[in-house]
């Protein structure tokens, strides 16, 4: 079996001078930073945890994961099937669920994606290649839950 190894630097930025001397005392922006990449992402936490809503969260930064994960596999599959697709946009959901003690997980997720394709014919076959990107995708291979898809594929 290949192994692929990945690498990302995570670092806080929110240190607004006391540290995290309690809870209210610092803000929870950081930067992730990939070598080599060509940018960093600026982060947070979602704004019912005191983030900055103007910044990624770990949650939106999951779900686009498992998205665009779904998105590269299907395109490899419908390149390999002959189906030629010139639009895709996906808008996926997610809900987590948060417990009593402060922790929580991901319960579901619902990728939406919206293909665009030349061939009426292909239409049902680019919808059927979904359940075979979804087999495929290393993200969600990693989820204990179920992905669901709602795809519409037009010419």
């Amino acid at each position: 079996m290949k192994k692929h190894s990945y690498e990302v630097k995570v670092q806080w930025t929110g240190n607004e001078g006391n540290g995290t001397l309690n809870y209210k005392s610092y803000n929870r922006n950081h930067k992730i930073i990939g070598d080599g990449k060509y940018t960093a992402i600026n982060g947070s936490s979602d704004p019912a945890f005191l983030g900055d809503k103007t910044r990624y969260n770990p949650e939106d930064l999951f779900l686009s994961s498992l998205s665009a994960c779904h998105m590269l596999f299907y395109l490899h599959l419908c390149s390999a099937h002959k189906i030629i697709v010139t639009e895709y946009v996906d808008k996926a959901t997610g809900i987590m669920e948060e417990t009593k003690n402060g922790s929580g997980k991901f319960s579901e997720v619902t990728l939406n994606p919206k293909v665009k394709i030349t061939d009426a014919n292909m239409i049902e076959q680019a919808n059927e290649l979904h359940k075979k990107a979804n087999e495929l995708c290393f993200i969600a291979n990693s989820c204990n839950f179920k992905i669901g898809h709602k795809a519409e594929t037009i010419t």
